[in-house]
């Protein structure tokens, strides 16, 4: 007699969806998606939602298996001792084992002015509520993008190419993760854009006005519209529910993804700190943690023990407008190298990177256990290089003992 298993999975994006859709390919397993939204959203394209040239959502029959029981509500707390789930409108749902995938947002807007005249677009309602926003201002008006990550670069690029005049305000360096070389190629389209780029020291915004922003180094630009990328933060549901997480919220877990707490919890995605050593956020991560996820939880039902991550990433891909683009190429262990494709070809494979990602769930939700990117070889880097530092600062307590 097959045992039945309950999971329930808490997050309805990249990592979540991979997750629930790998978890059906056992039989007597349960699988129920709690989500706010009811219809999948493309994070990625959160930047062409704001400028008007993507709707950036999918509907979840396109992309979930028809298996796994979506319930459009909110988590407000987990029960880890008694193993349920309390929603903010349902009833409280019990589990086997929880998949914890809430994912990021925005982080707090604790510079002065920034909650109260900044937009940021890291979540569907918020680019929902600068798009309109943005076609009632006139096209003369200034706009401003703070922050020159790659949500900050792609935006402040897309609304350029729509005839806006845009400043970015990078706060720093402008691309951060890029090489020299990709960077130099990513103002080079920037300038032909028509972009304002103030980067360097001084270039932090300390405050935001109903139509300025204030530098550090005593600056004011003028802008109308203040579009808010600088940094991204993690809901505080596992702070609240008494799980340890690491500074910033997220779940603290070991190598196999399982809560130090409880080895019936497993994280993935954005809201996961493996080791306390989380991976950089984005798509190219959430995946093949979320298959992760599933074949520890998996594992766990057999009795088994997990594999341990084994994450490897190929770089970074920047939209940079619809006709051009950027992929910065990278080491195994995410440190970017010298090679990077740009132009026309560079805005070719974002797009491809784009669709594949949906598709990679939708094959996923047709074939589950059919991904395999979470496996590839090389990814014991991480491993390797956790266990090192370890051992060094083994021995350098030792040493000083």
């Amino acid at each position: 007699m097959t045992q039945h298993t309950d999971v329930v999975v808490i997050g309805g994006g990249y990592a979540g969806v991979m997750t629930a859709n790998r978890l059906t390919r056992r039989d007597g397993v349960t699988v129920t998606l709690i989500n706010p939204r009811a219809t999948f959203v493309e994070r990625i394209r959160l930047h062409q939602l704001a400028a008007g040239t993507d709707d950036a959502v999918v509907e979840y029959r396109e992309v979930l298996a028809e298996g796994v029981r979506l319930v459009v509500d909110t988590v407000t707390r987990i029960n880890a001792p008694e193993r349920t789930v309390t929603l903010g409108a349902g009833a409280p749902i019990g589990y086997d084992y929880l998949v914890y995938a809430v994912g990021s947002g925005s982080a707090d807007l604790r510079v002065p002015g920034a909650a109260e005249f900044a937009y940021p677009i890291t979540t569907l309602e918020e680019a929902q509520r600068l798009r309109p926003v943005l076609d009632a201002a006139p096209r003369t008006a200034a706009v401003t993008v703070v922050g020159a990550g790659p949500t900050g670069i792609e935006a402040a690029a897309e609304l350029a190419e729509r005839g806006r005049r845009v400043t970015l305000v990078c706060g720093g360096v402008l691309g951060p993760y890029l090489h020299a070389r990709g960077r130099r190629s990513v103002a080079g389209r920037l300038a032909r854009l028509g972009v304002t780029v103030l980067d360097g020291a001084g270039t932090r915004v300390t405050a935001v006005t109903r139509d300025a922003v204030e530098l550090g180094d005593g600056r004011t630009v003028p802008s109308e519209v203040t579009v808010w990328t600088a940094g991204f933060g993690v809901p505080d549901l596992a702070v609240r529910s008494g799980l340890t997480t690491d500074a910033l919220g997220r779940l603290l877990t070991d190598e196999t993804l399982t809560s130090v707490d409880d080895e019936r919890v497993v994280a993935a995605g954005d809201s996961a700190a493996p080791s306390d050593v989380p991976l950089r956020m984005s798509c190219q991560a959430a995946m093949p943690l979320g298959a992760r996820a599933a074949d520890t939880v998996l594992s766990r039902i057999d009795g088994e023990r997990p594999s341990t991550l084994n994450q490897v990433f190929a770089g970074q891909c920047i939209s940079l407008g619809r006709r051009a683009g950027i992929f910065q190429f990278a080491h195994r262990n995410d440190v970017a190298l010298w090679f990077h494709i740009a132009g026309r070809p560079g805005a070719k494979l974002k797009e491809l990177v784009c669709k594949g990602t949906v598709k990679h769930l939708a094959d996923e939700a047709r074939e589950p256990g059919s991904y395999g990117l979470h496996r590839v070889s090389g990814g014991d880097q991480r491993g390797q290089r956790l266990r090192a530092e370890r051992d060094g600062a083994a021995a350098t307590a030792g040493r000083t003992a």
